[in-house]
């Protein structure tokens, strides 16, 4: 047993039936999650917005005249904001699908593996550790 002093080496067998250790990894999941959905909001608000500004004008036509003809050549003639939505669109779909699947089926082993590796390295470095504060705490 270790002294109270002096930090505490886990084995590896230890590490993953311990229960604090399952809701650090949760934790760590969860901050995966917000922080994919951040980044998809950040897109949003910055590479979205400006690709939307930039088909303003095309936009007001489809208001009045929609047609899939109109969207169409909006698009294909405006490539660099259409490049921008389609970056956007694509991160909230491929984010959408990934928790999606991590709610319907549960997370992957490979990916479970890999956040109790990530906890252990935290537990490891201890308070130095950027996201010792969210996750062991």
């Amino acid at each position: 047993m270790a002294q109270p002093n002096q930090p505490r080496y886990y084995n590896q067998s230890e590490i993953y039936h311990d229960t604090t250790f399952k809701q650090q990894v949760e934790k760590l999941h969860q901050l995966t999650v917000y922080g994919r959905w951040l980044f998809v909001g950040i897109l949003w608000l910055t590479i979205g917005l400006l690709s939307l500004w930039g088909l303003r004008e095309e936009i007001a036509l489809w208001r009045q005249y929609f047609t899939w003809v109109a969207v169409r050549y909006g698009l294909y003639y405006n490539p660099i904001p259409t490049l921008g939505l389609a970056i956007c669109i694509g991160m909230t779909l491929s984010v959408l699908i990934w928790q999606s699947r991590n709610i319907l089926w549960g997370i992957p082993s490979q990916e479970k593996r890999r956040l109790e590796q990530q906890v252990h390295r935290i537990r490891q470095q201890g308070a130095t550790h950027p996201l010792w504060k969210w996750v062991c705490r």
